[in-house]
């Protein structure tokens, strides 16, 4: 039996439904962790096409795990399909949900005879809440031996380089009182905030290029008649890897630090979520997946400076330092429009997008296949030293 003709049958078979799935989830965008109608429409598709669903897993109602087989090989393909504030599917999390539907379809009657267990995992919260990040300390991916997921962007790049990122909350607090009559007997929370982002403009300068600091401010005051007694903003930090995040990021904080000191206020510093790794690639995989790709009509331009300047991050990176992975982007002809931009949203539904899902969904099982048949690969993944990395928690920083 040739097993990748079989599995672009049952992709080919699929095809109707799997764009349909795209669609609806595009059409009906929720926040992480408040993913339910999606999460109800992949478990529910990954049960017609003969998997084992358990929902709500890792004590996370939109989480789940589809599964079939049993062989020695454990891969994983995660699903992602939370949107954003405001913008709906403008990072297309409606087409890697699909994709990953579409891949495990594919290998799910075949694993067995590969060797192969498949694991299609839903993952709520990539966004902002670093969802696989809490699912890997609970459990959801142990014994899996490689993930992979294939996310939509304006072109395909193979190996993406996706930074480490921290998300936190600060909240400045002063005195009230009256800006016209006494001003004086007032600590203004806004005038700390301004400080502080006026120090985090003269830090700038001295940042490395893969270096990125953004934010707003929430809250500063209500009244121009009053000093401002708080203020709150919310800001994230990447960087090129872990080490460096720390780095910046504490540079960062003495900003925050500087407007409380300069004015009298007090400040916190709440940290949204867990930090993001960057994400590392399995070289011998991604290798494969591109092969597999590019049989497909795929081809990955060399962008040159383009590609940094273009990155962004993502939570399969905390994965990727315990499991092996790959991440690669595949395009959907949007430019100028790219991800986390609401013009992007549009073209995760066009016939590019459709396309680039049957594409992603195929290429994905395609390089199961070869992973499952390649014996040198196979054995590195199986080996118990194949953990290349070692994720550790961090509560502060």
């Amino acid at each position: 039996m040739d097993v990748k003709a079989e599995a672009a049958k049952r992709i080919e078979k699929w095809r109707r439904s799997l764009v349909a799935l795209s669609h609806r989830i595009h059409a009906n965008p929720e926040l992480g962790f408040e993913e339910e109608r999606a999460a109800s429409w992949l478990g529910e598709a990954l049960d017609e096409a003969g998997f084992a669903v358990e929902e709500g897993i890792c004590d996370l109602p939109t989480a789940f795990v589809g599964r079939s087989g049993s062989g020695p090989l454990h891969i994983a393909i995660c699903a992602e399909y939370d949107a954003l504030p405001g913008m709906g599917h403008a990072c297309g999390h409606n087409m890697i949900a699909a994709m990953a539907v579409g891949a495990g379809s594919a290998l799910c009657r075949l694993a067995d005879d590969l060797g192969l267990t498949v694991s299609v995992i839903g993952t709520p919260a990539e966004e902002f809440g670093n969802g696989k990040t809490l699912m890997l300390e609970r459990g959801a991916f142990e014994g899996v031996h490689l993930a992979m997921l294939v996310h939509p962007a304006p072109v395909d790049v193979l190996e993406p380089p996706l930074l480490a990122f921290s998300q936190f909350a600060v909240r400045y607090q002063g005195r009230e009182a009256d800006a016209c009559m006494a001003p004086e007997l007032g600590i203004d929370a806004a005038d700390a905030m301004t400080i502080a982002q006026t120090a985090i403009g003269l830090l700038r300068q001295h940042l490395q290029p893969t270096d990125r600091v953004h934010g707003i401010v929430t809250q500063a005051g209500a009244s121009p008649s009053e000093v401002p007694a708080y203020a709150e903003a919310s800001y994230m930090v990447r960087a090129r890897n872990r080490d460096q995040l720390r780095d910046v990021t504490t540079r960062v904080l003495r900003c925050f630090e500087a407007g409380a000191r300069a004015t009298g206020a007090t400040h916190e510093i709440l940290l949204a979520h867990e930090p993001y790794a960057e994400m590392l690639h399995d070289r011998d995989v991604a290798v494969l997946y591109g092969r597999n790709a590019e049989s497909l009509g795929r081809w990955f331009p060399d962008l040159g400076d383009l590609l940094e300047r273009g990155t962004g991050s993502t939570d399969l990176g905390n994965i990727s330092h315990v499991i092996p992975a790959i991440h690669p982007a595949i395009g959907v002809d949007s430019l100028p429009a790219s991800n986390h931009q609401p013009e992007f949203a549009p073209y995760c539904v066009t016939a590019s997008a459709d396309r680039a899902l049957i594409d992603g969904a195929l290429a994905m099982a395609w390089t199961a296949i070869d992973v499952s048949e390649d014996e040198e690969i196979c054995g590195r993944l199986l080996a118990p030293s194949q953990l290349h990395g070692q994720f550790i928690r961090r509560s502060s920083m």
